[in-house]
């Protein structure tokens, strides 16, 4: 790969070495890490492709909440980079959100040995969250919409143009079922989305990526994960029902979760009950069926 020139030196090297296969001893580990490591790749790069998502002299804010689908997404983008035929700026950040003991330095050391230039937000999330909230009710939802607006308003400060986040296929799946079960609704994470201001572009490049590979990718790379919970809350309860159900799948189905992803890209509108998306009261003289 060629050396890029936009990186400053200590982060080309480490993009350079990314993949664990120049971490590892022995070969027949080292085969299978790195043809781990280059199918997610391929998967990352495949996403960006078909979605459009970086173009030429992005400035794109690479959200890093201390675990594993950031760590990885920053490693995938970084290698991605070196090798692109545009021009583009990835730029760390992480929200401090003030929970009591959590430890920041992790991820912090770690974006020191990347050689990136980063920024660690010190932001009141906590704090927002215990006045408007107190200790009856589950901070996720308030917490989510707290540090998106707090990374949207500093994309803003810096002039980024795209805003990356780390969420995989199990998360848009998860959502896709969290909306179908309560709301009603068929939708899912879209792999590209305009900010309700309609001057940020949020993209998840991991969209292709299964979580279990991006399990087995953070254990051979020995990330310094933070850990969950610190709010006192744990996971969010219902998210974490459609996670256990899409797992479950894997061990007894294991091609369900493939197969339902891929109707998320296989959608036959005249043959559901949306009017919006399909004028049924016209089929007589057209549109046609399909």
């Amino acid at each position: 790969m060629k050396n890029d020139t936009d990186f400053p030196k200590q982060a080309d090297e480490y993009a350079r070495n990314v993949s664990p296969y120049f971490n590892l001893e022995d070969k027949q580990e080292k085969y299978k890490a790195d043809k781990l490591f280059k199918r997610l790749r391929r998967k990352v790069g495949h996403a960006i492709g078909d979605y459009g998502m970086i173009e030429e002299n992005d400035k794109i804010i690479v959200c890093m909440s201390g675990g594993k689908d950031s760590y990885v997404l920053l490693d995938m983008l970084l290698s991605l980079k070196r090798s692109a035929p545009i021009n583009f700026t990835l730029i760390p950040v992480h929200i401090v959100p003030g929970f009591p003991n959590s430890p920041e330095y992790l991820l912090e050391d770690h974006l020191k040995k990347v050689g990136l230039e980063y920024y660690m937000l010190e932001r009141p999330v906590y704090e927002i969250c215990k006045e408007k909230l107190g200790t009856t009710t589950a901070y996720c939802s308030l917490c989510s919409r707290l540090r998106r607006g707090y990374l949207y308003s500093f994309a803003r400060e810096i002039g980024a143009t795209k805003v990356a986040l780390g969420h995989h296929r199990d998360d848009s799946l998860a959502t896709f079922f969290l909306n179908l079960f309560y709301a009603g609704m068929m939708k899912a994470m879209p792999p590209v989305l305009r900010n309700d201001k309609d001057d940020l572009t949020v993209i998840r490049p991991l969209i292709y990526c299964r979580e279990k590979d991006l399990i087995t990718l953070s254990k051979i790379k020995q990330y310094p994960i933070m850990p969950k919970g610190l709010c006192g809350w744990g996971e969010d309860q219902e998210r974490a029902s459609m996670s256990k159900m899409i797992k479950s799948w894997d061990k007894d189905h294991p091609k369900r979760a493939d197969i339902v992803f891929k109707a998320l890209k296989n959608v036959a509108p005249s043959h559901l009950l949306d009017k919006n998306l399909f004028d049924f009261s016209k089929i007589t003289n057209g549109p046609k069926v399909k």
